[in-house]
């Protein structure tokens, strides 16, 4: 048995050591290890003897990645920006995207939330803070990558971003007063669209970049109200663009 261990950042042989992950958990009786990605949001679960620990210089490149997407564009702005509420399902993505928002000068709450506690939650963070945007994220993945692409139970955290999407617009049903983005990797796409979510992740079930949410929110909250967000906008910023990110628009919240 391997020397794997919950924390440590590691590649999976099969899969040609393509993505890192960190130890999210150790079934002790399987031996199957939970993965979360360092910097995109997927979930996934692995044998932990097809696992192998990431080298120094790789952790190091993957951290300089995430630190020059938290750190671009650092710039003061003056305008009053929308209000962006943040839950998300990874704590060390929840404390980078804190550092982004702040770096730009945003206006935001970001809270670290379990994607299954999120449906739970939702509304009373909601009436607590009173958001212009809501992104609701953490990690995804498809359980049978490839099938049951119509089944949410095929993703293992897309039914919980479905009922927050749900519980949200409960409350509040207009998409042009409440802006939603959200999902995560390989996300079931036409379900939070439906629920109604005025951007989502993924419509051609493929891995996002772990900003890609703040990406939207950031373009949202800082665009004039007398204008509307398209796709468009948003393609060009966004690593994998519409195969990663799809939509509706949404109206600026900038005043």
């Amino acid at each position: 048995m391997t020397n794997i261990k919950v924390g440590d950042i590691v590649s999976r042989s099969s899969y040609n050591n393509d993505i890192l992950f960190y130890v999210e958990s150790i079934n002790n009786n399987t031996w199957i290890a939970i993965l979360k990605g360092v910097t995109i949001r997927i979930e996934a679960d692995s044998p932990i003897d097809d696992l192998a620990l990431a080298s120094e210089s790789r952790i190091h490149q993957s951290m300089d990645y995430i630190n020059e997407k938290i750190n671009y564009n650092d710039v003061k702005r003056l305008s009053r920006y929308g209000k962006i509420l943040h839950l998300d399902g990874d704590r060390k993505y929840s404390e980078k995207t804190e550092k982004y928002y702040r770096k730009r000068g945003l206006n935001y709450v970001v809270k670290y939330v379990a994607e299954h506690k999120q449906p739970i939650i939702i509304k009373s963070l909601l009436a607590a803070y009173r958001p212009d945007i809501l992104v609701i994220t953490g990690h995804d993945g498809m359980i049978k990558k490839g099938k049951n692409f119509n089944d949410i139970e095929n993703y293992r955290n897309s039914k919980y971003f479905y009922k927050t999407v749900a519980e949200a617009r409960s409350l509040n049903p207009n998409r042009n007063d409440l802006v939603i983005f959200a999902g995560a990797c390989q996300s079931y796409y036409e379900a939070l669209i439906s629920a109604g979510a005025n951007f989502a992740s993924s419509p051609a079930r493929i891995l996002i970049d772990f900003v890609d949410p703040l990406i939207v929110a950031e373009k949202i909250s800082t665009t004039n109200n007398n204008k509307v967000v398209l796709m468009s906008d948003l393609e060009p910023k966004i690593r994998n663009g519409r195969k990663a990110v799809g939509g509706i628009g949404a109206k600026g919240k900038s005043l």
